[in-house]
């Protein structure tokens, strides 16, 4: 009975040891088209001095799974999965008899995605690629289209760079012979006069059925049909061909002698010249933009017209209030011109040594030294250069004057009036 007992005991012991010892699969390749896996459980202790040994047995078990040729890929993942499966539960006892220090492997291999619940980045970015990806797809079909624009309007596009130019080059050339003063070149004058004439003749002359030079004295080109674009090109034109205007009136102030015209009198006309070019250049578009707004289609009828009608009427209101901030500016501009920049009074000797005798903009000699109100004493050209584009005194910071002469340099506004 002792021995019996004791053989029971060994049994039993085997037994839960093949239990809950991790399998090990080994895949035998050596039949045809079936699959064998030799589970060889870990070997086993010797057992304790005081029992009695069993006899040996085979702890090898083996499982044939045979497949069909057509459903190798199919039944090999399900196998993997129940095999998985199976191994998982028999390790499972383990991870609970673990202490704390060990962890759970597939935690490790699975961490939780934590990009996933914000959600908003990831999203911007497949979208910005998605945006990349289009653009990048429909890139040839853009060039053909704008290859086609180009062409289709290559006289109207030459034409806006062309005056583009020809404003950059002028504007900076007028600029440079208004800072030379009396050392300006007379012969460069006349060849920017010469320049704009024949750049203006020439569009002219380019369309001439168009009677775009209508636009000067506010009537309505011969254009049919006046759509937007029409519209829109029409008053660009009309814009720089203003612009060159008054740059021409520049160039023949420049002509007039300086023994007629001193540099302060003729840095008056010139920014006098500019105001009055620009409120030329925001009254020119008010005749076209009201003609395409109140035009109408026939099929449109009365409702097509009153809407017209309305919308014409608020361009007009929008265009009073703009015209309203440009008169007050004509007006100080004009007050300025009749009556003088008050800059300071003339710098008596005395206050010119105690000053240094040198001018602390050009650093040289006073030249007709003037006195502002902070006391400090500079010469009249360059104190006159320096309120072109401040207000306040170069050393101290102190306000001299309340409105800035930024036109009296010979600048002209690059601005485009579209409206």
């Amino acid at each position: 009975m002792k021995l019996r007992d004791q053989n029971d005991r060994s049994d039993s012991r085997r037994a839960l040891k093949l239990r809950y010892s991790p399998a090990v699969m080994q895949p035998n390749s050596s039949e045809g088209n079936g699959l064998s896996l030799n589970l060889q459980p870990e070997p086993t202790r010797p057992p304790a001095p005081g029992a009695a040994a069993a006899s040996p047995e085979s702890n090898e078990v083996r499982v044939n799974m045979t497949s069909k040729p057509g459903e190798s890929g199919g039944g090999a993942s399900s196998r993997r999965s129940r095999v998985n499966s199976h191994s998982h539960t028999h390790s499972q006892p383990h991870s609970h008899n673990r202490g704390p220090h060990h962890s759970n492997p597939e935690a490790e291999l699975d961490p939780p995605d934590s990009d996933l619940d914000s959600g908003e980045p990831s999203s911007s970015f497949s979208e910005l690629r998605c945006l990349f990806r289009w653009l990048q797809k429909s890139l040839p079909f853009l060039v053909i289209i704008c290859a086609k624009l180009v062409v289709q309007h290559a006289l109207g596009l030459a034409v806006g760079v062309g005056l583009f130019t020809t404003f950059l080059y002028v504007n900076k050339n007028i600029q440079t012979q208004v800072f030379l003063q009396d050392r300006h070149s007379k012969l460069q004058c006349v060849w920017l006069l010469v320049f704009l004439t024949s750049s203006t003749l020439l569009l002219y002359y380019t369309f001439l059925s168009e009677t775009l030079h209508y636009c000067l004295i506010f009537l309505s080109p011969t254009i049919e049909p006046l759509g937007f674009w029409e519209v829109l090109w029409t008053v660009g034109i009309t814009n720089f061909i203003i612009k060159f205007l008054f740059m021409g009136m520049k160039c023949l102030i420049l002509l007039i002698p300086s023994s007629l015209v001193n540099y302060k009198t003729q840095g008056r006309w010139v920014m006098l010249s500019e105001e009055l070019g620009q409120a030329h250049q925001a009254t020119a578009p008010v005749p076209l933009w009201f003609r395409y707004l109140v035009t109408y289609q026939e099929v449109d009828g009365t409702p097509g017209l009153t809407l017209g009608v309305l919308l014409a009427l608020l361009y007009l209101i929008m265009k009073l209030l703009g015209l309203y901030g440009q008169w007050t500016s004509i007006l100080k501009t004009v007050r300025v011109f009749l009556d003088g920049e008050h800059t300071g009074t003339a710098a008596t000797r005395s206050q010119c040594s105690e000053a240094g005798d040198v001018c602390p903009i050009c650093q040289g000699e006073y030249r007709d030294p003037r006195v502002l109100l902070c006391q400090h004493i500079f010469c009249d050209d360059c104190i006159a250069l320096w309120f072109n584009r401040e207000k306040s005194c170069p050393l101290c910071r102190t306000v001299i004057t309340e409105k800035v002469y930024k036109w009296r340099d010979g600048a002209t506004s690059p601005h485009l009036q579209i409206y």
